[in-house]
């Protein structure tokens, strides 16, 4: 449910914007409210479910998840669906660390327990696919609420079933690191509100400066709590291994691309090609089978590579689909402007998946796996949330420059009816509004090839992980779980 949601949500995003009028910049915050709550408040889940007992974590980060969900689904406003959405991320960064971690207290060691641990990474995977269907066919069929309404039962069911079928685990000592985790989530909010808000009002506007500079002494905060705690909810140890802070980095700076990617290319196929939304979850498709394609030639060959070969060649294929996807215009086809762009993407992100999840836990000690493997996940979610509004913040503007070339033209040739209409909405109709968005929807595509960029410099330049280092790690991967 956790996984499928990062993605269902993407198919309903220009019905949701029709519906709630939101602008095309802070529609981004459909979805980054709730990747910045998931993603900075993950870790923190995790050690709730050790201290409090997992279970009960689990059902309690199920239930929150599953109210939001019913919240979402009835929002008027958009600030009532934001609000919702960033209470999703709440619920899922409770209940998605605990539901691994149950799997190795309710499964005896062995088969039975690697059985389960398979049946969890092909649900893993197979969500983000599902979840571009099932929007589709939601949104088309009933209405875009259902995207959120449809999480409620399964919730509801869960939180029957789990006393019945999950036992709870021991708990254990500790303390809650809840100064860190407050400001790390409240700096990366304030940074990407600093990014969508210069978008829109320029970059000396007052609250786009404020939002930064908060930005700048949260998260400065964050590294002097986390210096300082005793059980602190990053360990900033992690980052002291160069391979591991470079698979952090190129996990940053891949998510980055992709979120933008994801968003940008569901507002073409809609917007500019007219797919309804079950088209264009069929158009996300063969991502799905390109990430599993590499995924699983990375598992089967890095043992005789060793993964630099496959987090340069990755990194490098996901930099070519970013740019060939800068050459997009208004006239674009989804086979020619679409479809090749992202097969190469997607294969390039499949190829890093299994890799940096490996290089992530090399060289850490087995009860510290997880920690490490978590982390990778953060940053996965941190990053694909700053990195739209970075692309969002290149969007507005080259969007906006580009309207300001093509009003005078439009109005030139408008009739009295459409210039009527134009000065009481503010928005050019036709192939003249598509052009506006695709020349944004390109630059914007521009630095994500720049994010690509600094991930294939990280891989060529900072890793120097061993085919040799990655012995026996399978177990720890599996302890820590897949970046998801």
């Amino acid at each position: 449910m956790v996984v499928l949601d990062s993605t269902i949500v993407n198919i309903a995003l220009p019905h949701i914007q029709e519906a709630l009028r939101f602008s095309t910049t802070d529609l981004s915050w459909v979805l980054s409210a709730y990747t910045l709550t998931f993603g900075g408040l993950l870790l923190l889940g995790g050690r709730a479910g050790d201290i409090l007992g997992r279970r009960r974590v689990f059902m309690a980060g199920i239930l929150v998840f599953t109210l939001a969900s019913l919240v979402g689904g009835f929002a008027q406003e958009p600030w009532q669906l934001l609000a919702a959405r960033a209470l999703q991320g709440i619920g899922g960064a409770i209940a998605s660390p605990t539901s691994l971690a149950l799997i190795t207290t309710t499964f005896p060691e062995g088969p039975e327990r690697n059985r389960a641990f398979g049946v969890f990474a092909a649900v893993s995977a197979g969500g983000g696919a599902i979840g571009l269907l099932a929007g589709g066919m939601l949104t088309e069929w009933l209405d875009w609420r259902w995207v959120f309404f449809v999480n409620v039962p399964i919730g509801v069911l869960i939180a029957v079933l789990a006393p019945m079928y999950i036992n709870e685990s021991d708990r254990h000592s500790g303390r809650f690191d809840i100064s860190g985790a407050l400001t790390s989530t409240l700096g990366m909010a304030s940074l990407v509100y600093g990014f969508i808000r210069a978008s829109e009002e320029g970059w000396r506007d007052s609250l786009t400066l404020a939002s930064f500079g908060a930005a700048v002494l949260l998260l400065a905060a964050f590294v002097f709590v986390e210096m300082r705690a005793k059980e602190p909810i990053t360990p900033l140890r992690m980052f002291a291994d160069r391979n591991r802070s470079g698979t952090y980095v190129i996990m940053l700076s891949l998510a980055a691309a992709m979120f933008g990617m994801f968003f940008f290319i569901v507002l073409f196929v809609q917007n500019v090609l007219g797919y309804s939304p079950i088209e264009s979850g069929l158009a996300f498709l063969p991502v799905t089978v390109a990430i599993i394609i590499g995924a699983g030639l990375s598992q089967r060959f890095l043992p005789v590579l060793g993964p630099k070969p496959f987090m340069i060649t990755g990194s490098a294929l996901a930099g070519a689909g970013l740019f060939w996807l800068t050459l997009i215009t208004p006239g674009s086809s989804y086979v020619t402007g679409v479809l090749g762009p992202i097969l190469v993407f997607s294969f390039g992100m499949g190829l890093n998946f299994v890799t940096l999840t490996l290089t992530a836990v090399s060289g850490v000690a087995q009860h510290e796996a997880g920690a490490a493997s978590s982390l990778l996940n953060a940053s996965q979610q941190v990053g694909g949330s700053l990195g739209l509004s970075i692309l969002v913040t290149v969007f507005g503007t080259a969007s906006r420059n580009e309207a300001e070339k093509q009003v005078p033209r439009f109005l030139a040739q408008a009739s009295p009816e459409q210039q009527a209409q134009f000065a009481k909405t503010h928005e050019l109709p036709g192939s003249w509004g598509h052009a506006v968005l695709t020349q944004g929807i390109s630059t914007a595509f521009l630095a994500a090839v720049a994010m690509a960029a600094l991930a294939l410099l990280t891989a060529m330049l900072i890793i120097r992980v061993r085919k040799s280092d990655l012995d026996a790690l399978s177990g720890k991967a599996a302890a820590g779980g897949p970046a998801a």
